[in-house]
């Protein structure tokens, strides 16, 4: 989840892939945007006045919110599969997402039903975006 402070709006991005944009007072939905697959985290860069999330598929999703207070969809970014975990630096804007390479998933078992693919050792990595 982020916050457009100024504007009084939570950006929250969803599972169902999708970025929700929220009134913080009164809590009532003001718009939804799809978005990539996998959704971990969101941000929002108030100077360049852009909405982010970080998708799971190897995404970033950009949505622009103009001057009216509404949102519109401007990029998706590729990234790298898994870079889910997000960071945005307001100053530089800067994205910074970490990731790896990944094998192959074992097989589905009775305790494991959706098995994760394990990370190939020595392959983390941090993807640095600059949004301009």
């Amino acid at each position: 989840m982020a916050r457009d402070k100024a504007r009084g709006r939570l950006i929250v991005g969803c599972g169902n892939k999708t970025m929700a944009v929220m009134d913080e007072k009164t809590g009532k939905v003001i718009t939804t945007i799809e978005v990539g697959n996998g959704v971990d985290a969101a941000g929002f860069d108030p100077a360049n006045q852009l909405a982010f999330t970080s998708n799971g598929e190897g995404s970033l999703s950009v949505v622009h919110e103009n001057a009216d207070g509404s949102f519109t969809p401007v990029a998706t970014v590729p990234t790298q599969r898994g870079a889910r975990t997000m960071a945005l630096d307001p100053k530089t804007h800067k994205i910074y997402m970490s990731t790896a390479e990944y094998g192959p998933a074992p097989a589905p078992t009775a305790e494991r039903p959706r098995p994760r693919p394990p990370v190939i050792p020595g392959s983390f990595t941090v993807l640095v975006l600059e949004m301009k």
